[in-house]
């Protein structure tokens, strides 16, 4: 038996099947994963929940964004955080014309229960947004969009 892995079929063997083999991974895989690159190129951005006795805080990293490219919803004790930047640079020389454009979009959603929803609240300020979650014994489970102060 081959240890269990899984097979990969090949036309023939060359150094990198032979790396490949010898280490049971592929070096490429780990390379090109998603932390070499921008966070807007990944689809998705770093996030810390803090929780004390009163709250939970969710600092997201979303360098890049303004406060308006963010949104964030709260409904069936799901937290939903995306940020969507559209940008264009038009510049017209002497001699040459550059026109570019630029979109990314970031999102990720988390579990949170017990939430007071109507007392959320989020501040975004230098690249660092931050979400207060009051904690809730009741059951309040009403969705609603959150502003950003």
């Amino acid at each position: 038996m081959r240890d269990l892995i899984p097979f990969r079929r090949r036309n023939g063997f060359t150094p990198v099947d032979l790396f490949r083999d010898f280490f049971r991974r592929d070096i490429w895989d780990d390379f090109f994963n998603n932390s070499m690159l921008p966070v807007g190129m990944t689809g998705s951005f770093r996030a810390d929940i803090k929780e004390n006795q009163n709250e939970y805080i969710v600092e997201a990293e979303l360098p890049g964004y303004s406060k308006e490219d963010i949104q964030i919803d709260l409904v069936d004790d799901r937290l939903t955080i995306s940020a969507c930047k559209n940008e264009e640079v038009n510049e017209e020389r002497d001699n040459y014309i550059r026109r570019e454009r630029r979109v990314g979009q970031v999102s990720r959603a988390f579990w949170v229960s017990g939430i007071k929803n109507d007392e959320v609240k989020a501040e975004y300020a230098d690249g660092l947004l931050r979400i207060i979650l009051p904690k809730d014994n009741e059951g309040n489970r009403r969705g609603r969009r959150i502003d950003i102060n």
